[in-house]
């Protein structure tokens, strides 16, 4: 149990950290300022800056799960620079998360198949890709079986049994462990491009509605799309950790 959860916090932090990274570097490329990078879950109290870039504090909170980005200053609601910014940069800004994810796994995929399987450089890229896509294929192809009703919800986990999948890559060894690591955050790369709302995806598809319309969504309906995110999201995690206890006790 202990080398599952340590597993699960490790893994899940370092992909949770490459996606917030990739919004950073976005923003940073499109001038909208990022006033916190912080390592640990994003409620959790501050323990301390670890050291100042620019505007952008790098902090680490209390608990050690996964990581975040803020675009607002601290004790601010919103982020005016990021709202202000252009469409593009927003789309930009709203899914260099998941390329940055997808990218993540690819070069992950190649030290597999070079250290692991020890095959060579050129065809360890190729397989690397080929993996990719069929990873990438087949985790949207659930997505979309699921939500259009033609497919269950038998294949989701929650964290726990994220954490469980990972305690069984690591006892077969790092090189599993890594692999694991690779379809994980494609996975996340994917969830976050969902068009619900709090997710990137929600995210864009509101950008769209407002490209569209050529007039910006209010702050309020904003707030008021977060928050119902955030509720969908508890109940999610409630619904497939209880999912995750039933097949474990099983």
């Amino acid at each position: 149990m202990i080398i599952s959860l340590i597993s699960f916090l490790a893994v899940f932090t370092v992909i949770v950290l490459v996606h917030e990274f990739g919004h950073f570097i976005a923003a940073r490329k499109a001038g909208v300022k990022v006033y916190e990078f912080s390592i640990g879950f994003p409620f959790s109290p501050k323990i301390i800056t670890l050291f100042r870039h620019k505007e952008t504090e790098f902090t680490l909170r209390l608990l050690p799960l996964g990581g975040f980005v803020s675009f607002s200053k601290e004790g601010e609601g919103e982020s005016i620079d990021l709202f202000n910014a252009s469409y593009f940069n927003r789309a930009l800004i709203m899914s260099a998360g998941s390329a940055f994810n997808i990218l993540f796994a690819f070069l992950i995929f190649i030290l597999v198949f070079v250290f692991g399987k020890h095959y060579p450089l050129s065809e360890a890229i190729l397989m690397s890709a080929n993996t990719v896509w069929a990873v990438f294929a087949g985790t949207a192809g659930f997505f979309f079986d699921l939500f259009s009703g033609n497919g269950t919800a038998e294949g989701l986990v929650g964290p726990l049994g994220i954490a469980s999948l990972a305690g069984k890559a690591a006892v077969k060894g790092f090189i599993s462990l890594l692999y694991f690591s690779g379809l994980l955050s494609i996975s996340l790369g994917i969830i976050n491009l969902l068009p619900m709302p709090a997710l990137d995806g929600g995210h864009l598809f509101m950008l769209l509605i407002e490209a569209m319309r050529r007039k910006p969504l209010s702050l309020k309906i904003h707030q008021t799309v977060s928050v119902v995110g955030i509720l969908l999201f508890i109940i999610l995690t409630v619904f497939v950790t209880y999912r995750d206890i039933v097949r474990l006790v099983a």
